[in-house]
């Protein structure tokens, strides 16, 4: 009889065991997101595990959200707050998105470097991608110190940049940032490039310089390495570039539809009518099609260039500079007509 009793009392601990273990896992395996896709939670270094939990609960179940909440309550999350952004799938458990949070296995991000004109341009861009705010971005690519830690300066820190897309994580140190793009920019150029860039007799930081102007001149990509030709011809004749879109960045005024006369005598490097040879760095970072437009370049003979008269983003080319007066006459003649002053 005793024996009956020690097994229905052995059996029923187990069956009570099991319940338990049932309960447990149906919480800790249960689904923290109610949503049909992927969830992303970006933590930074002001968030605490109430913020954390606020920051999830738009889109969580009730049960999830709860586990969740429970686990971190009694763990010691609350002394490390990893910054990150987190994926959070359909079908992710309470368990398995605490661990993630816990041990900051994060998500990667794609970051796109965009063609922009400026450094505080591009700041302001990364600081909406990226836990890096603005400022701080802005202040590393001004500051003569790390930019020369690159192999930079303050105005060839640009060409450091090519645009693409890469992937990073969303909580990279601005360190982590300037050392990936070096090191993509090295990528970039090791091999067929730099060697085309050396047979021209530029380097890396020149060729963009070039590129910069180039697309600054005209977003026909397929006109491009007959302007980079133009320009590479001036350079050999030791003729200033006089590329209007330095004159736009000297004046730091990028809406001008027409480059006047009185416009040329701003003393600025940049100033191209004013001073031979190139400027001091890119007036942009330069698209990659503007780099290559430059490693390969039409050969020709012409030296100057006028926008068509038709508005197609196209140009008119000559030898001479009055082949050249009579297509500016034409272009002015059509701005006029059109009234664009």
């Amino acid at each position: 009889m005793k024996k009956i009793d020690s097994r229905k009392n052995l059996y029923v601990a187990l069956c009570g065991l099991m319940l338990i273990f049932c309960i447990c896992g149906y919480y800790l395996l249960a689904p923290v997101s109610k949503a049909d896709t992927t969830q992303y939670i970006y933590i930074d270094t002001n968030d605490t595990p109430d913020s954390v939990i606020a920051k999830i609960q738009p889109f969580s179940s009730m049960i999830g959200r709860t586990t969740l909440n429970m686990l971190i309550r009694h763990s010691s999350y609350d002394k490390d707050v990893r910054t990150g952004r987190y994926a959070i799938e359909p079908g992710d458990g309470a368990i398995s998105v605490f661990r993630r949070l816990k041990n900051g296995h994060q998500t990667s991000m794609n970051l796109v470097i965009p063609e922009v004109r400026t450094m505080d341009r591009l700041a302001s861009v990364l600081s909406h991608k990226l836990m890096l705010d603005s400022a701080t971005i802005a202040e590393a690519l001004t500051s003569e110190e790390t930019c020369r830690k690159m192999g930079y300066d303050t105005c060839t820190i640009a060409a450091m940049f090519v645009p693409n897309t890469y992937d990073v994580y969303w909580n990279m140190s601005i360190d982590d940032l300037l050392e990936r793009m070096q090191k993509e920019h090295d990528r970039f150029w090791q091999g067929d490039r730099e060697a085309k860039a050396a047979r021209i007799q530029l380097t890396p930081n020149e060729v963009a310089t070039i590129a910069s102007i180039i697309d600054e001149e005209t977003a026909n990509n397929a006109e491009k390495p007959m302007i980079a030709g133009m320009y590479l011809n001036r350079l050999k004749a030791g003729m200033p570039l006089q590329a209007d879109p330095t004159i736009k960045f000297a004046l730091k005024d990028f809406e001008l539809k027409r480059i006047y006369h009185k416009l040329l005598d701003i003393d600025s490097p940049y100033n191209t009518y004013r001073y031979e040879g190139l400027p001091p760095g890119p007036i942009k970072i330069a698209s990659i099609k503007g780099i290559d437009a430059v490693l390969n370049h039409i050969e020709h003979e012409y030296l100057y260039m006028c926008a068509k008269e038709d508005f197609s983003g196209s140009h008119n080319f000559a030898q001479n500079y009055q082949e050249h007066l009579k297509n500016a006459a034409k272009y002015a003649k059509a701005l006029n007509e059109r009234g664009i002053k």
